[in-house]
């Protein structure tokens, strides 16, 4: 099997999917990894959907909310970052927004004056780094390789840092079996107690959501749709009771149900 994911080698989302499959390949966007298994071109894609810090990937988020995909496992892995350069003496430091924003307080203190750069992954500011002495990267300590130096490790905010990451198949790979669910709802209305009807179909069957999230739904202003993780596999019959009565809320828009999986933890 071939999964592809964020690149180039040595990202985060690289060292998840080596979990999930032995040949990996990249792309430079979450929406080309979806697209790239949507048109049945891999198998399997590792994308980034939530950081215990930072919050939620929006990116992920809406791609996930376009594509016909399902969810077939989520990988939560610790994150551990650490500055690395050519030397101490150095004006930028380039890495993925999130790992920048990881990192704030740690940048803020020690090196006040540094100019930030986001660039698409944090093996890029890396890569940054490799090729001039001015800049320095962020990213896991093992990426310095020989021509590196390990300035600083662990230099997140928290020492409670991860990710999870989603590991995304075709829609015919959607499984009833897990412990978890995920879908997204467009009610494609707008009205008082609208979400609190769609938590109490959960709430009634006690059925928990471990995550409940609004985006944009692109329609027009003030639309949203919502990404609802719940705490129970389809195969149960509360999820299938809270599901028809989600599916009744939203009758005049549309519900995605991406399917049931397990999570599997990673430690590097």
């Amino acid at each position: 099997m071939q999964a592809v994911t964020l690149g180039p080698a040595g990202t985060y989302s690289h060292r998840a999917a080596r979990a999930v499959a032995d040949d990996v390949a990249f792309r430079e966007s979450v929406t080309s990894i979806v697209q790239a298994v949507a048109d049945g071109t891999f198998e399997r894609g590792v994308v980034p959907i939530e950081n215990s810090i930072e919050g939620s990937v929006t990116e992920s988020l809406d791609a996930v909310a376009n594509s016909e995909v399902s969810v077939v496992q989520e990988i939560v892995t610790p994150i551990r970052h650490a500055l690395l350069a050519q030397s101490a003496n150095f004006d930028v430091v380039a890495s993925h927004s999130q790992a920048l924003a990881q990192c704030r307080s740690y940048l803020e203190e020690n090196y006040p004056d540094a100019k930030l750069e986001a660039v698409a992954s944090t093996a890029r500011g890396v890569e940054r780094a490799r090729a001039d002495p001015s800049v320095a990267g962020i990213g896991h300590p093992d990426n310095a390789g020989d021509d590196l130096e390990i300035i600083a490790e662990d230099i997140q905010d928290q020492s409670s840092n991860a990710t999870r990451f989603l590991v995304i198949g075709p829609e015919s790979a959607r499984s009833d079996a897990g412990g978890k669910s995920s879908l997204v709802v467009y009610p494609n209305a707008n009205y008082p107690g609208l979400l609190l009807e769609l938590l109490e179909a959960f709430a009634e069957r006690d059925i928990n959501l471990s995550r409940i999230e609004s985006r944009p739904s692109g329609n027009r202003l003030g639309d949203y749709l919502f990404h609802i993780d719940a705490d129970a596999g389809l195969y149960e019959e509360r999820m299938q009771g809270a599901l028809e009565a989600v599916e009744a809320i939203a009758k005049n828009g549309w519900v995605r149900v991406l399917g049931s999986y397990d999570t599997r933890h990673v430690l590097y």
